[in-house]
């Protein structure tokens, strides 16, 4: 019974070491594209607090934060690691 389990969640395994190997690879060009944009909208920040347009300015700092390798770039690293495991977990399963 174990080794149909086995067979079963070969195809699972390959389609799931696909989608994070895919998934790896969009999210270092993401996170290059977002640290720019974080630089950008920081700055443009300042300068609607420089220039005295105080509750645009806390907009953009905000925005600037969430796409920031602080915000939510972080979240998404935690999940494709969690999925690594998940495929870590299985391959062990069909090697034991």
């Amino acid at each position: 019974m174990r080794i149909v389990v086995k067979i079963l969640a070969a195809p699972f395994i390959v389609l799931l070491t696909i989608t994070w190997a895919v998934l790896v690879f969009l999210f270092c060009w993401v996170e290059s594209i977002l640290n720019i944009a974080s630089g950008v909208s920081g700055l443009f920040a300042i300068i609607l607090f420089i220039t005295g347009q105080t509750t645009s300015g806390i907009v953009f700092t905000v925005i600037a934060f969430l796409i920031s390798p602080l915000g939510i770039p972080i979240f998404a690293k935690w999940l494709i690691d969690r999925l690594g495991d998940i495929n870590s977990m299985m391959r062990n399963f069909i090697t034991s």
